[in-house]
């Protein structure tokens, strides 16, 4: 059985402000109380470091995998051999001018259900990350 976790916002503001957000590694601390550090620069095939309240003591080395501004970003960490996989997703819907978000993780891979048990709960974390980036792109102008 695959482990994921899943959170959304409707965000008041444009689908291009959250994303300008979404993908500014230098501003995170600013707004994501879910993240301790990043670095690296968001964009398609580069790769990111980054250090998660979930577990402080790792750092996530993340790939970024896919890019469709302003509506979607894609990064993974993943195992050789199609061992194990996390990715996450990212979704922008802009509908009347205020945008859908959603974030969700998915785990997969040979060794997926033996690693995702020492996987914390992300919940708190992804409520952090959504409630963040809702309170800063509604109080930020463009």
């Amino acid at each position: 059985m695959a482990k994921g976790y899943h959170v959304s916002r409707r965000i008041d503001a444009p689908a291009e402000r959250v994303w300008g957000l979404l993908t500014d590694a230098s501003s995170y601390r600013d707004w994501n109380r879910a993240v301790v550090s990043i670095e690296g620069t968001i964009a398609l095939g580069n790769t990111i470091s980054l250090v998660s309240i979930v577990n402080p003591k790792r750092v996530f080395t993340l790939k970024v995998t896919d890019v469709a501004r302003p509506n979607r970003l894609v990064w993974s960490d993943n195992m050789p051999l199609g061992l194990f996989n996390g990715e996450r997703t990212y979704r922008l819907d802009e509908r009347d001018g205020a945008t859908e978000f959603s974030m969700s993780e998915q785990f997969s891979g040979l060794l997926s259900g033996l690693i995702t048990r020492a996987i914390p709960d992300m919940t708190d974390s992804f409520n952090l990350f959504a409630d963040g980036l809702k309170s800063a792109a509604e109080v930020n102008p463009a």
